[in-house]
C-alpha cells in the first residue's frame, strides 16, 4: 500500500492511489490534518488548472509547499479532484 512519508511519520497512506505523470495522488481524506497547514502558494499547469499548497509542520520541523492539490481540476483531470499528492522531501514507498 503507498505511503507517503515525511522525517519518518507516515502523512498519507491509501491502497486508493491515482498515478499521475509519476506522482500519486492520494485521497484527501488519507492526508494527517495534523501534520499540514494551508500554504498561500498556488502555481497553474496547463492541463490540470491551478493547484493549491498544504505545508508539513511538525515537532518544530517544516516543509513548505510539500503537499499539492487542485480544487477545482479542469474536466480532462477530474480524475486528481479531492486527491493530495507530495514533493520536496517527501518520499512516497509501497
Amino acid at each position: 500500500m503507498p505511503k507517503a512519508v515525511w522525517n519518518d511519520l507516515v502523512v498519507a497512506e491509501s491502497d486508493d492511489t491515482v498515478l499521475v505523470e509519476g506522482n500519486h495522488y492520494f485521497p484527501r481524506a488519507a492526508l494527517r490534518d495534523d501534520l499540514v497547514r494551508d500554504s498561500p502558494t498556488h502555481t497553474f499547469c496547463p492541463w490540470k488548472g491551478t493547484a493549491s499548497y498544504y505545508t508539513l509542520e511538525h515537532d518544530g520541523r517544516t516543509s513548505a509547499d510539500a503537499v499539492w492539490y487542485y480544487p477545482d481540476p479542469k474536466p480532462e483531470a477530474e480524475l486528481v479532484r479531492d486527491r493530495v499528492a507530495f514533493w520536496k522531501d517527501v518520499q512516497v514507498v509501497d
